[in-house]
């Protein structure tokens, strides 16, 4: 019990505050109860925010504010209304996509590293892939592109190949 309060510690204070875990951790599943929330929060908003209903309630609200216009004689105070309220829901919403972004991207890299690892023939290498930088990213695209060359030269060949074949 005491172990695992210290490793609880020790993730916190690794983890930046709100930051989202690495792939290799699996301290996403271990967050507060108002990262949760906010979570579950965010996934609700987004996957709504996607449906033909929140569209046309935008659609209605955008027509209302047009059919105004000559209520209130186009003025810039009417302009404003809908620029401020556009300009908030927008900010408040790229960080609500952020979030689901973020999430769906851990998950997405976790179930690449689990078939990675289940696969013999995949090299583990790849696990944790999206740390490196830019330039070792480079690298590896620039070496599987040579790996495509080599499956076009070699047709109707069912050769298996890996990154690391360029280790062997």
């Amino acid at each position: 019990m005491e172990t695992t309060d210290n490793n609880k510690r020790t993730r916190a204070a690794t983890d930046a505050l709100g930051s989202m875990p690495d792939t290799s951790s699996a301290s996403y599943a271990d967050r507060s109860r108002v990262f949760t929330a906010f979570d579950h929060f965010a996934s609700k908003v987004t996957r709504w925010a996607g449906t033909p209903v929140a569209f046309c309630i935008a659609l209605a609200c955008v027509l209302v504010w047009a059919s105004t216009g000559p209520m209130f004689g186009y003025s810039e105070n009417w302009q404003l209304v809908i620029n401020t309220g556009t300009t908030i829901v927008t900010f408040l919403m790229v960080f609500l996509i952020q979030q689901s972004q973020n999430k769906d991207s851990v998950a997405l890299h976790l179930k690449l590293n689990e078939l990675l690892a289940a696969s013999q023939i995949a090299s583990n290498r790849m696990i944790g892939i999206e740390d490196l930088d830019e330039e070792q990213l480079r690298q590896v695209a620039a070496f599987y592109d040579s790996l495509a060359e080599r499956a076009r030269k070699a047709g109707a060949s069912q050769e298996c190949h890996s990154i690391d074949d360029d280790v062997r």
